[in-house]
């Protein structure tokens, strides 16, 4: 199988600068965001986002993680990984703006996963959606507010991200035949 790098570290670093520069431009300001990463490699580029929300504008910006594995609508087909735990910050979620991270966007799933996830949670003012990599193919109506990259691929072929803090290396690589 081969694979060839698309995206380097200093690739990934310009895009999440530039996601985060857009999610302050779209909320005017650092006021009632929280950034809430899916598992795994997300919640590693929610933290990293929120570090660099926070740099731009001189504000914290609570930051968590969001488990979707059991609201998945494909767990009779696809092997499951082990739940990770979700962690809401203090503040909750309630009448805030939600920012989901994902690493890489492909059916939508995953995200509508999350959406169903949420409302058990709590209810936001809004949720918009950040992801590093837009792959297409999507099997719902559901389309990210802020994109790092939009990579067409095949099908067939696999979209990896790889993160120094997850794998020890920043890069986002197609695999395919």
């Amino acid at each position: 199988m081969s694979a060839r790098t698309v995206l380097h570290e200093a690739d990934i670093a310009r895009a999440l600068t530039r996601i985060s520069h857009e999610i302050l431009e779209s909320n005017k300001g650092p006021d009632g965001l929280v950034l809430l990463g899916i598992p795994t490699r997300g919640v590693t580029l929610a933290q990293r986002i929120a570090r660099l929300l926070g740099e731009i504008s001189g504000e914290a910006i609570p930051t968590g993680a969001l488990d979707v594995t059991m609201y998945r609508d494909d767990l009779h087909r696809n092997p499951t990984r082990t739940p990770q735990p979700t962690q809401i910050p203090a503040g909750g979620i309630d009448g805030k703006v939600v920012v989901l991270v994902d690493d890489v966007l492909f059916s939508g799933r995953s995200i509508r996963a999350a959406l169903d996830a949420l409302q058990d949670i709590g209810r936001p003012a809004i949720v918009r959606l950040a992801t590093l990599v837009d792959r297409g193919h999507r099997e719902l109506p559901i389309r990210p507010d802020f994109v790092g990259k939009n990579l067409p691929s095949a099908r067939d072929e696999r979209v990896r991200v790889r993160l120094i803090e997850v794998d020890g290396d920043d890069a986002v690589t197609i695999e395919g035949e």
